[in-house]
């Protein structure tokens, strides 16, 4: 009896239970950063500053149930305000899965471990810096988490190919002890 997909590739994102949605969270924190909207070109610019709610080690919400009462212009995402939200980064399970992508490797849900999303380089931790000790916005504009890590791209290390004439890291012959001294 074959496995069955996981709910992600069988489900549309207004199909999802909360709970499915609310799982789809990486807990990489970057949709967390403050980000600038330039007048002229309506562009966005990130930066490295995060939500006061933000706790930067764990790179989870302090507050999140009631994060609106803290933070009012906290964004709750819906499958109708992904159609409209330019700023999500391009490694949001949110923003994949609206673009007909699927999960990346390192995702909580494909790798069955949430130090995954920290160990590929994709989280916040480690990067960003507290509201309280910024000062102002514009002197912390990062690219960033606008971008794909290198090692998040692709296959899991565990599954990147390696060149066949030579052995992986772990199987290099070891050296011969040298005879006399």
């Amino acid at each position: 009896m074959p496995d069955t997909p996981p709910f992600w590739k069988t489900k549309t994102l207004g199909e999802m239970t909360r709970a499915e949605w609310e799982s789809l969270c990486d807990g990489c924190g970057r949709c967390c950063l403050h980000k600038l909207r330039d007048e002229d070109t309506n562009e966005v610019v990130f930066t490295n500053v995060a939500c006061r709610l933000l706790n930067i080690p764990s790179c989870r919400c302090a507050d999140y149930e009631n994060r609106r009462k803290w933070v009012p212009d906290c964004v709750k995402l819906t499958p109708a305000k992904l159609k409209k939200i330019d700023w999500l980064p391009p490694t949001c399970a949110y923003r994949l899965l609206a673009e007909g992508k699927d999960l990346m490797w390192w995702h909580p849900l494909v790798s069955g471990d949430p130090e995954t999303v920290h160990k590929a380089g994709v989280s916040v931790r480690g990067r960003a810096i507290r509201e309280r000790d910024a000062g102002p916005l514009e002197d912390h504009t990062v690219r960033w988490p606008g971008q794909v890590p290198r090692r998040a791209a692709g296959a899991p290390p565990e599954r990147r190919t390696v060149d066949a004439a030579r052995p992986p890291r772990h199987e290099q012959p070891v050296p011969a002890a040298k005879e006399g001294r």
